[in-house]
């Protein structure tokens, strides 16, 4: 089926300029056949009215909970949630029930993405054998089955001789290493950052459990010449430390969730566990340097580090309650707002970190709209100003520290592969999201 999308305004990521225009996109060849005027009917057209056309975001940081905790979220729903929030691909992170360490595992995830028919899902496969860091996983195999990258996220790995094993043999597939860092001999029990724990009576998780880790990990990636991905980078110290690894040349990317933008510790006034994540919220002095570090392009990328809980279990307080927070529906409004409006950030350049270097440094198709290209596109709607109500949201998971506020620049139509996979108040009929 060809698909026509009119009325949209294409962002030039060059120069920022915005031009109006038609795409016709293929969606049994997943390209981007035409851009411009006057092109051939699609099998079906959508009328836009003036939002501005973005490739399809990639977040490479998501939580599916699929298998084993489907009461937290699915594949499917998972998708569904991205794909509103304009993303058309999200990598899954492999703490599930049982970890993704087996190919049939992975391939679990590749069939069910395909068959929910929304947001494409890439798995990224565990480094050890049930998240254990105790033996390595047979990575060759799990590439093969179709893993882009290998991590422990939720939990680090702590015995370094193992984790330089695992870079070596990451080196050699290709593949990169995508680390959660957390020295449990510094954090074990921690639930909170140090000034936030003291004033609520909890136990912390410093700075140094997750720059220490991170030192170690710059110092064998250096040694071994492998690809190391550091996840949701929250204090000064590691991005100091990102710093200076990239101009020593080794090979390191990293990312930044949102929250860790935009709030700080100083937030937590009660004992909701809305608030509990690792890495924990931090102090302004670390916000300050991640904006920074995000700014001058030290921290690649946005991942949201979606992970979403059931209302049960977040009820059961600092001490009890899982870590994390859900957020792909609301990145993009809450960067746009916080970051381009005030004139911190180009929208060019929040755009590029949310899709064109996500797939770059992940080996993923997308990240530019062009003839020829993937039909991967995100319409935004810059002028839409919205409130964040979790109760709306597609995903299983309500647990948002940002509930209330008030946003602009929401998504209003996601296309994956040619395919509309979101589409806010659709005008005509027949472009719906596939299944409904």
């Amino acid at each position: 089926m060809k698909l026509r999308i009119d009325g949209g305004q294409l962002l030039d990521l060059t120069d920022g300029s915005l031009t109006r225009t038609s795409v016709l996109l293929d969606d049994e060849k997943n390209v981007i056949v035409a851009i411009g005027d006057h092109l051939p009917k699609g099998d079906a057209t959508v009328t836009l009215n003036g939002e501005v056309l973005l490739p399809g975001f990639i977040d490479v940081h998501v939580h599916l909970r699929d298998p084993g905790f489907t009461d937290k979220e699915t594949i499917a729903t998972g998708s569904a949630a991205a794909a509103r929030g304009g993303f058309s691909q999200i990598a899954c992170m492999p703490n599930t029930k049982p970890p993704i360490d087996a190919p049939e595992l992975v391939r679990y995830v590749r069939d069910q993405s395909e068959k929910s028919k929304g947001t494409a899902v890439w798995p990224i496969a565990c480094i050890t054998r049930g998240q254990k860091g105790e033996e390595l996983t047979d990575f060759a195999a799990l590439k093969g089955a179709g893993a882009i990258a290998f991590s422990d996220d939720g939990k680090g790995v702590q015995n370094g001789g193992l984790m330089k094993r695992a870079l070596q043999l990451a080196k050699q597939l290709d593949m990169p290493i995508a680390i959660h860092a957390e020295d449990e001999t510094l954090s074990k029990g921690g639930t909170l950052n140090e000034g936030a724990a003291l004033r609520h009576g909890q136990a912390s998780i410093p700075a140094s459990a997750e720059a220490a880790m991170i030192a170690r990990d710059l110092l064998l990636a250096e040694e071994t010449g492998a690809h190391l991905h550091v996840c949701h980078v929250s204090v000064e110290p590691a991005v100091a430390l990102i710093r200076f690894a990239k101009a020593r040349g080794v090979k390191v990317t990293a990312e930044v969730a949102p929250h860790h933008l935009l709030l700080t510790d100083e937030a937590i006034t009660s004992g909701d566990a809305v608030w509990k994540v690792n890495p924990p919220l931090r102090s302004e002095r670390d916000r300050r340097a991640c904006l920074e570090g995000f700014l001058d392009g030290t921290l690649d990328m946005i991942a949201t580090d979606h992970a979403p809980h059931t209302a049960s279990e977040k009820a059961m307080g600092f001490e009890k309650a899982p870590f994390g927070m859900v957020g792909i529906e609301t990145v993009f409004p809450l960067l746009f707002t916080h970051l381009v409006v005030p004139g911190l950030l180009s929208l060019t350049e929040l755009v590029k970190r949310m899709s064109t270097v996500p797939a770059i440094t992940f080996g993923l198709s997308g990240g530019v709209i062009r003839v020829g290209g993937p039909a991967d596109i995100t319409a935004v709607n810059l002028s839409t100003e919205r409130i964040i109500e979790s109760t709306e949201f597609l995903s299983k998971g309500r647990n948002t520290p940002f509930d209330g506020w008030h946003v602009s620049g929401w998504p209003s139509l996601t296309v994956c592969g040619g395919r509309v996979v979101y589409q806010e108040n659709p005008v005509q009929k027949g472009v719906a999201r596939e299944g409904e």
